[in-house]
């Protein structure tokens, strides 16, 4: 069964039919504001308001997790805001002054062969096992106690590799690399030990605030998972509040999280967007991401000027074109 996600923000704008890829979307923590909570979002699909523009083309595919899992079922969790924030339409725009919040989907659960969760493979469902994350594999149920319980594993590995590629692993200045290179990997990628719930830390506030909010120019740098070299960037992040603002230093964490992964960055974009459609139901959300892959620079094509703009546009942003204009005019704005 397809997994997938819907947005809509009311009955006046287009219905946002997305499905949101969950290859690096923890699921182990939902997020509580108010009287309503709102579990990670999960599921794949080319149908995202994402636009993409390389200088260069760029190869490769990602593959989900959906091909090893049971069968799952989605219901809509519908927002308890509802009678505070109705929207009022102008002509063909959308009313500012009384945004609505985007809804989210909610994951309700996996549905197995004759109604019955089994031991295994467990499941977030399976009593006691509720916060493990990694139950996207049939043999890795359970996070790692300590992410350092892997060093020796990856050492071994980065070893092998250093003989493979007919180095002497015993000569000094190669004696500690791979204890070295095991380590950078676990702080490239320690965006798999963290959560939405972690990050944001309660930094939620109720505020009568409908005017735009943007940060830009966030620094980033992930890891491409196609070549497992690094790409960087800025990313700018916008919302349109309704009635909660989170705090600013939120969103740098937000990117934080889902950046030090391996990722490719229309994923990254993606991913982003809808944290903070989680985090605070805003009318709206706009991400831009424009970054320069390694991948692209010192191999293949070799490109070294080349840069990739990706964009996430949902709610208001998506569907009122003076909202979006004020956010990239904001954005280019030195």
């Amino acid at each position: 069964m397809n997994q997938s996600n819907r947005f809509e923000i009311s009955d006046d704008a287009d219905e946002l039919n997305q499905e949101i890829d969950d290859t690096n979307f923890p699921r182990s923590n939902s997020i509580s504001n108010g009287n309503a909570s709102l579990p990670e979002l999960n599921g794949h699909g080319p149908n995202v308001s994402t636009s993409t523009t390389s200088s260069a083309p760029a190869g490769g595919g990602t593959t989900s997790f959906a091909a090893r899992r049971r069968s799952s079922s989605f219901r809509k969790e519908e927002s308890t805001d509802d009678a505070e924030c109705s929207v009022a339409s102008i002509g063909s725009g959308i009313n500012r002054a009384h945004p609505v919040p985007l809804r989210t989907s909610s994951f309700s659960g996996e549905v197995f062969e004759g109604g019955a969760v089994p031991s295994t493979p467990r499941t977030i469902l399976t009593p006691g096992h509720e916060k493990c994350t990694f139950h996207h594999d049939l043999e890795l149920d359970h996070k790692p106690s300590t992410r350092e319980d892997l060093l020796p594993f990856m050492s071994k590995s980065y070893r092998m590799l250093l003989s493979s590629l007919g180095e002497d692993p015993e000569r000094q200045g190669l004696l500690k690399t791979p204890e070295r290179a095991a380590k950078a990997m676990l702080f490239f990628t320690k965006g798999y030990d963290q959560s939405l719930e972690e990050a944001l830390n309660g930094a939620v506030f109720d505020e009568d605030h409908d005017e735009m909010v943007v940060v830009k120019d966030i620094e980033m740098f992930s890891m491409c998972e196609h070549h497992l070299v690094p790409f960087y960037g800025k990313v700018s992040i916008g919302y349109l509040p309704c009635k909660k603002i989170l705090g600013l230093s939120k969103l740098a964490r937000i990117v934080e999280i889902f950046s030090r992964r391996l990722q490719v960055q229309e994923r990254l974009t993606k991913q982003i967007a809808v944290a903070v459609t989680q985090a605070v139901q805003p009318a709206g959300v706009a991400v831009i991401i424009e970054g320069v892959h390694m991948c692209m620079v010192m191999r293949g094509v070799q490109k070294i000027n080349s840069k990739t703009v990706t964009s996430t546009m949902l709610g208001v942003f998506r569907d009122d074109p003076k909202t979006r204009e004020e956010f990239l005019t904001l954005c280019n704005n030195k």
